[in-house]
């Protein structure tokens, strides 16, 4: 049965936002670099809009062009006009509060209608599609958000893609890093890094040692979450090599245990990397912070500290 809400909706929303962004970009005079810009925000377009009917290496074209432009400094920042300071003061003291609205109807709506909007029909048709409901349920909230976002604001929605536009170009190519990283995990585990992995520590470590194996699965999701940017990347390499034949099947541990803090342990690893660009080098970016690397010099502390205590739990819970 056809939903009548499903993911593709919003993804086309998407790549449609990104082609008025490129467009907008390309026409930035005020940009050095506005035909580079212009074509890496449209080539990121091309990838929502019509990304399921392209050949793979087409895909794959288009992938290592963005990586191309980004890496050679290829997107740059156009000019963008601001209100000002007195302006944006007197709009934040008409709305307050209020102003966080927009913020937590994206949350909301994404909860509830989670919860309560599974297999809902309207006469004989599914309201939203079931394999993606959490996510066509976010989308639903950010178009609400927007929504009171502009009634609040008294803005025209051209000036929410005006601002979409300036959050992007001061992110820059970092924005397309998650994904990017997303599909590297899967490279891995397709190309048996796996079983690499489980060869080399079987070879460098004693692993009929719960504490020795319990370290190196604890050590390894935090190190290859660091390389690859997401733990959730290194989470089914890490489990492959290294969690189900040691941890679960010579020390019989509880798999619930190992996934639920093998992935803390490569939380603490996205704290220390610049890879995990969406958590650390973004925020930076966005705060106009002079050190990139300010947030990751803040959090690598306890991150360190977060580590060992996972490890810990992870031998006394699991084994």
């Amino acid at each position: 049965m056809t939903p009548l809400l499903r993911l593709d909706h919003f993804t086309l929303l998407v790549g449609l936002a990104l082609a008025s962004i490129a467009v907008l970009a390309w026409r930035d005079r005020s940009n050095p670099r506005r035909r580079t810009s212009g074509l890496f925000w449209g080539l990121y377009a091309v990838i929502y809009l019509v990304g399921d009917w392209l050949p793979p290496v087409t895909a794959g074209i288009i992938v290592v062009a963005l990586a191309a432009l980004g890496g050679l400094g290829g997107v740059g920042i156009g000019k963008h006009a601001l209100r000002e300071p007195a302006e944006r003061q007197a709009s934040a003291a008409r709305n307050g509060n209020k102003l966080f609205v927009p913020i937590l109807a994206i949350s909301t709506l994404a909860l509830v209608g989670s919860l309560t909007l599974k297999e809902v029909h309207l006469g004989n048709l599914l309201l939203i599609e079931t394999k993606h409901l959490t996510l066509v349920c976010v989308g639903l909230g950010s178009l609400v958000g927007l929504a009171a976002a502009l009634r609040m604001t008294r803005e025209r929605p051209m000036q929410a893609l005006h601002e979409s536009r300036r959050l992007l170009e001061t992110m820059g190519p970092a924005v397309i890093l998650p994904q990017m990283l997303a599909t590297l995990g899967l490279l891995f585990t397709d190309a048996g890094v796996g079983k690499a992995v489980a060869s080399i520590t079987t070879t460098l470590l004693p692993m009929d040692h719960a504490w020795l194996a319990v370290a190196a699965y604890g050590l390894g999701m935090a190190l290859f979450t660091m390389v690859m940017g997401n733990a959730f990347a290194a989470f089914p390499v890490m489990t492959a090599g290294i969690g189900i034949p040691f941890l679960l099947g010579l020390h019989h541990g509880n798999p619930a245990v190992m996934a639920a803090i093998g992935m803390f342990c490569g939380y603490c690893g996205t704290l220390m990397t610049p890879m995990a660009a969406n958590f650390n080098i973004i925020p930076a970016a966005l705060l106009e912070l002079k050190d990139k690397n300010a947030v990751i010099r803040a959090q690598w502390p306890t991150a360190l500290l977060l580590l060992g205590v996972n490890i810990v739990l992870l031998k006394f819970l699991m084994v």
